[in-house]
């Protein structure tokens, strides 16, 4: 969450034009506000600055725009982070009108505080804080190899003790591929059954299967976990919405393909991931939505960082989550982020601090820090779970993912 104003400085306070540093912080304090309503409903009480960095002068006349992002939410506190940035500034020349407008921003002030609200003071309808955050853990996928780390499990019996791993780690979510007997992308029903199987022995936990395959699968074939039904039945399908160039190959997602997957997905019951590897993708789902093939509550996954789709970035997340009211299902939505290779922790902060979930494993990223092996994706997991106490978020329990995914639940 974030929150910015900008506005004209017109008080000098010192000679030459100079501006007294505290009418920045009263900026600050503006933008902290805003939080605290959009959050809380209430302004809540400035408690106190942890640093505050003067890095440039400001003047009289100068354009400052003062921005602040939650970046940890206590029980009754958040944690803001703030800059304040020269945009504008009056020109030097014979016209006194004369301004500037800077090409690159300078940044005048850093600081971070925390803000309090009492549970007391709490209005609802206010934006709230957000849920536990759901940890997903993507443990096999169809494109790592034993070749890139000898940590990846094949069989069923191995997925099924990673799985365990995972969930004690904190996931909540298995987000699960097969393999056949060479190790090869398969999307067969009575190998999707044995390894479902084997997870359901050893733990409680959702299982998500892929209905992506891999590329150059059709659809009836990427369609085979949907065959497991009954007790060991996925609860969770993903849903690919559009076409995107990977890598090298082209990951093929016609408009009918996906129609007739979403319809094959909701005969089977499991609740739909959408997968929006591309900015398109929101128009596409927005689409599905007016058509009736999907329904609220919708959750979304955001994939970014495959090469020849979306980027992994700050602004590109942003970006996506602005979007996400274009689907026409109000706040009854849930959604992730899964970024592939040195992007996936980074991202999974910002997601942490942002109100969204976490998706990591081996599938997206085999490091867990620059040169070190991750021993599987329950280290990944822990890592995840470090993320969202570093956050202030609380992980969910596979109870409470179950209910968050099914739309009954929200911030606290």
């Amino acid at each position: 969450m974030k929150a910015l104003i900008r506005t004209r400085i017109a008080e000098p306070h010192y000679a030459g034009g100079l501006v007294d540093g505290a009418r920045v912080l009263q900026l600050f304090g503006d933008v902290a506000t805003d939080l605290c309503v959009r959050v809380d409903g209430d302004e809540g009480l400035f408690r106190a600055y942890e640093s505050v960095e003067f890095l440039a002068p400001v003047r009289a006349g100068d354009f400052i725009e003062a921005e602040g992002e939650v970046m940890r939410w206590g029980t009754t506190s958040i944690t803001i982070d703030f800059v304040a940035r020269k945009v504008i500034t009056p020109a030097d020349g014979a016209v006194a009108s004369a301004a500037d407008l800077l090409a690159e921003p300078v940044v005048v002030c850093r600081a971070r505080g925390t803000c309090v609200v009492p549970k007391a003071a709490r209005r609802p309808g206010a934006f709230g804080r957000p849920a536990p955050a759901i940890i997903t853990a993507a443990i096999v996928g169809a494109e790592t190899t034993r070749a890139q780390t000898p940590h990846l499990p094949i069989t069923a019996e191995e997925l099924g003790r990673e799985a365990e791993r995972c969930v004690a780690a904190g996931a909540a979510v298995i987000h699960l591929h097969v393999r056949d007997g060479e190790g090869r992308a398969s999307q067969d029903t009575a190998r999707f059954a044995a390894a479902i199987a084997e997870i359901r022995k050893r733990c409680d936990v959702i299982v998500q299967s892929s209905t992506g395959g891999a590329v150059g699968m059709s659809v009836a074939e990427r369609a085979g976990p949907l065959g497991v039904t009954g007790p060991g039945a996925p609860e969770m399908a993903t849903l690919n919405v559009g076409t995107i160039n990977f890598g090298d190959d082209v990951f093929m997602n016609r408009a009918a393909d996906t129609i007739e997957m979403a319809e094959r997905i909701r005969r089977h019951g499991a609740v739909p991931e959408l997968e929006v590897y591309d900015a398109g993708h929101i128009d596409i789902a927005a689409a599905l939505v007016k058509k009736g093939l999907l329904a609220a509550p919708l959750h979304v996954q955001f994939v970014l960082g495959i090469p020849g789709a979306l980027s992994a970035s700050e602004r590109n997340l942003a970006f996506l989550i602005d979007r996400l009211p274009e689907l026409g299902v109000g706040g009854r939505l849930t959604w992730g982020v899964a970024a592939v290779g040195r992007h996936q922790l980074p991202m999974a902060a910002l997601a942490a601090r942002w109100g969204g979930n976490l998706r990591v494993g081996l599938e997206d990223n085999i490091y867990l820090e620059k040169g070190v092996l991750a021993e599987g994706s329950a280290p990944l997991v822990a890592r995840a779970k470090e993320i969202c106490a570093q956050a202030g978020r609380a992980v969910a329990t596979v109870a409470e993912a179950r209910t968050l995914l099914s739309g009954g639940g929200g911030a606290p």
